[in-house]
C-alpha cells in the first residue's frame, strides 16, 4: 500500500483536490489504501466536534512514510503525545479550557494510532489505548461535558462505556444506544450523542466484544449473538435516573448497524433502530473479500490486505484460515421476520455496500414501520457512515429521531 509521502519540496507529488474536479469530494483519497483512507475521511469529519483539527490531521498524512516501520502508529501517537504534554503544561498552569481541547484531541489521535498498526500484538496497542482513556477522562473532568465513565455488569466481567446525560432533557426522556461499528470506538459516535444531547435525549455509548477498550484492554472477541451483549446494557439502561424506558432507541454504525436487527429480533424493550448502513450478511462480502486474499501467497499480498486479514482473525479470536468460514455466522437473514420495531435504514451513494441497505429495508416484513434514508452526493454525507458529513447526518438523522422516538 502506498501512503502519502513526506513533503520533500514543490515538485512532491499527491492526492490533489483538483484531480478530482468536475467529481465530488468522495472521489477524493487521502491515501491509496481502503482502510486508511476512511480513517483519514473519518477525523476530518471530527473536526468541527472540537475531536480533531485538520492541520494536525493532514500534518500527520504528510508525514507517513510506508518504507519506515509502523509509520502509521508513530506518527498519529507522536502528534497526540505532542497534544498531551501541552495539555499537562496547560492544565498545571489554570488553564482549564485549552487543557481539555487538547486532552479531547490528543485522546483521537491515540485511538487512530491503534486502527492500523503493522502487528495487533505490539505493546503500543495497549499503551495507546491507555493514553486515550486516560486524555479522554481528563478531557470530561475539565470541561464539564455531561458525560461519565461507566461499567456495565457482562457475563462474568463488564463492557466498558459512557452515560451522557442531556443538560435539557424533562424527568423522563428518551434513550439513545450507540453501537459502534468494527473499527472505531464509542467515542467516535460523538458526532451523534452531542447532537441528541442538545435535542433533550440522553445517551449511552459503549464498547462491545471485539471494540475498543473491550478488546484492547479486556481481549473480548466478537460474537454474531449480539442480543446477548445488548441486553446487559438496556439492563444497566433502564436503572438509570431519567430514562423513560418506554423509548429506547438503538443505533449502529458499519459493523454495528449490521448487529441492530440481530439485537431488535430477540429485544423487545426496543422502540426503534437505526442501521447506518442496512446490511442482511455482513459476513458474505467481508468473507469474499477475504478470500480472495488467502488465495493469495503471503509475499505477494499487498501490505493493506496482509493487516486486514490480521486484524479480522485478531478481532474475531481465530486464525486467519478459519476467518471465513467463522464470517459465515454474521447473517440476519434468518432472524428478519422477527424484527417488529421501527426500523431506520441507512444508505449512501458512496458506501462501500450501496445498495445493500435497500436490500435489508425490502426484506423486513413484520416491522411496525419502516424509513429508509439515501445520503446522495449533494448531501456531502454520501460516505460510509456519512464519514466527512457528520454534521449534515447528524442534522437530517436527529430530524427524524425526534419525529419518532
Amino acid at each position: 500500500m502506498s501512503i502519502l509521502k513526506k513533503n520533500n519540496g514543490p515538485t512532491s507529488k499527491g492526492p490533489s483536490i483538483q484531480s478530482i474536479s468536475g467529481d465530488h469530494w468522495s472521489s477524493l483519497k487521502f491515501t491509496d489504501g481502503i482502510m486508511t483512507d476512511a480513517i483519514m475521511k473519518h477525523v476530518m469529519g471530527l473536526c468541527y466536534l472540537g475531536m480533531a483539527d485538520a492541520g494536525e490531521a493532514l500534518e500527520a498524512l504528510s508525514r507517513l512514510n510506508d518504507k519506515e516501520p509502523d509509520s502509521w502508529g508513530k506518527t498519529w501517537a507522536g502528534i497526540a503525545g505532542n497534544l498531551e504534554k501541552r495539555a499537562k503544561k496547560s492544565e498545571e498552569g489554570g488553564k482549564q479550557v485549552s487543557a481539555s481541547t487538547a486532552y479531547l484531541r490528543a485522546s483521537t489521535y491515540y485511538r487512530v494510532a491503534t486502527m492500523y498498526l503493522d502487528d495487533v500484538y505490539e505493546p503500543e496497542m495497549t499503551e495507546y489505548t491507555k493514553e486515550s482513556f486516560a486524555c479522554y477522562e481528563k478531557y470530561l473532568a475539565l470541561s464539564g461535558y455531561p458525560g461519565e465513565y461507566i461499567e456495565i455488569p457482562y457475563e462474568n466481567s463488564y463492557l466498558p462505556g459512557h452515560f451522557y446525560r442531556s443538560p435539557i432533557a424533562s424527568e423522563k426522556a428518551p434513550l439513545l444506544i450507540l453501537t459502534p461499528g468494527r473499527d472505531t470506538w464509542a467515542e467516535d459516535t460523538r458526532w451523534m450523542f452531542d447532537a441528541a444531547l442538545k435535542r433533550g435525549i440522553h445517551c449511552l455509548t459503549y464498547d462491545g466484544p471485539g471494540q475498543g477498550y473491550a478488546l484492547r484492554l479486556q481481549d473480548m472477541k466478537f460474537r454474531p449473538d449480539w442480543e446477548n451483549v445488548m441486553g446487559p446494557v438496556i439492563d444497566y439502561a433502564e436503572k438509570m435516573d431519567g430514562v423513560d424506558t418506554d423509548r429506547i432507541a438503538c443505533m449502529g454504525f458499519s459493523f454495528g448497524g449490521f448487529l441492530m436487527p440481530r439485537v431488535a429480533a430477540y429485544d423487545k424493550r426496543i422502540k426503534l433502530i437505526i442501521a447506518d448502513p442496512g446490511n442482511i450478511s455482513w459476513g458474505k462480502g467481508i468473507g469474499e473479500r477475504l478470500s480472495m486474499i488467502l488465495k493469495m501467497p503471503k509475499a505477494m499480498r499487498p501490505k493493506f490486505m496482509q493487516v486486514m486479514l490480521e486484524d479480522y482473525a485478531w478481532k474475531h479470536g481465530v486464525k486467519e484460515e478459519q476467518i471465513v468460514e467463522e464470517l459465515k455466522k454474521y447473517d440476519n437473514t434468518p432472524i428478519l421476520d422477527k424484527v417488529e420495531c421501527e426500523v431506520l435504514v441507512l444508505d449512501g451513494t458512496a458506501e462501500m455496500t450501496y445498495g445493500a441497505a435497500k436490500e435489508l429495508y425490502d426484506a423486513l416484513p413484520n416491522v411496525k414501520a419502516k424509513d429508509y434514508i439515501l445520503f446522495d452526493d449533494d448531501s456531502t454525507a454520501q460516505c460510509h457512515t456519512q464519514m466527512g458529513g457528520y454534521a449534515t447526518g447528524a442534522e437530517i438523522l436527529m430530524d427524524w429521531i425526534e419525529d419518532h422516538i
